[in-house]
């Protein structure tokens, strides 16, 4: 979880498990998306077919004990899981979205996430996906980074953030809060 007094969020980590970066499977820039979701896990705080080799969280994810884990068997991350409860008993209404794949799980949990009405914020750089037979994979990503932000809701907006402003900006509230009187 990513916290802060006036404005609890979490960091949604989508599908980034062993069995989803395979040889048979390349995903564009996978390591630098790892890299730069660790980054935003790091900045401040947490992150966030069960006991199949292929249904494990990628080794390269740095990962606290307190950090929760909602597993998922459809695109919607929303659907048929826990997620909604969770996010509710910590008080989350902003989320930071990564993970794979950008044009399926991705897609779809920022959408369900709006029609729910959180706050969306997609991390431009820590999301990934596989080339299509019709469409390279950073051709998928620039669209759906494109995309997003126009999505139509009458309350919420989705955000679509670079992973080092999205740290700095975060790391840059750390500071002014380490800065206030009774913080």
């Amino acid at each position: 979880m990513i916290d802060d007094a006036s404005d609890r969020a979490a960091l949604l980590i989508i599908d980034m498990q062993v069995g989803l970066f395979t040889p048979e499977t390349p995903r564009h820039d996978a390591e630098g998306v790892i890299a730069r979701i660790n980054a935003i896990a790091s900045a401040k705080g947490d992150t966030f077919e069960p006991g199949k080799p292929g249904w494990q969280l990628l080794s390269a994810l740095e990962r606290e004990s307190d950090d929760l884990v909602v597993h998922k068997t459809a695109c919607d991350s929303f659907y048929d899981t826990d997620l909604s409860a969770v996010l509710s008993r910590q008080g989350v209404r902003r989320l930071l979205v990564t993970g794979c794949a950008t044009d399926f799980c991705v897609d779809t949990t920022v959408r369900a996430a709006m029609s729910r009405e959180y706050e969306v914020v997609v991390v431009a750089d820590a999301h990934t996906t596989a080339n299509r037979p019709h469409i390279d994979a950073l051709s998928l990503i620039r669209h759906h980074n494109w995309l997003w932000p126009d999505l139509i809701h009458p309350k919420v907006r989705v955000q679509v953030v670079a992973a080092d402003e999205l740290v700095a900006g975060l790391e840059q509230r750390v500071a002014g809060s380490a800065e206030q009187p009774g913080t």
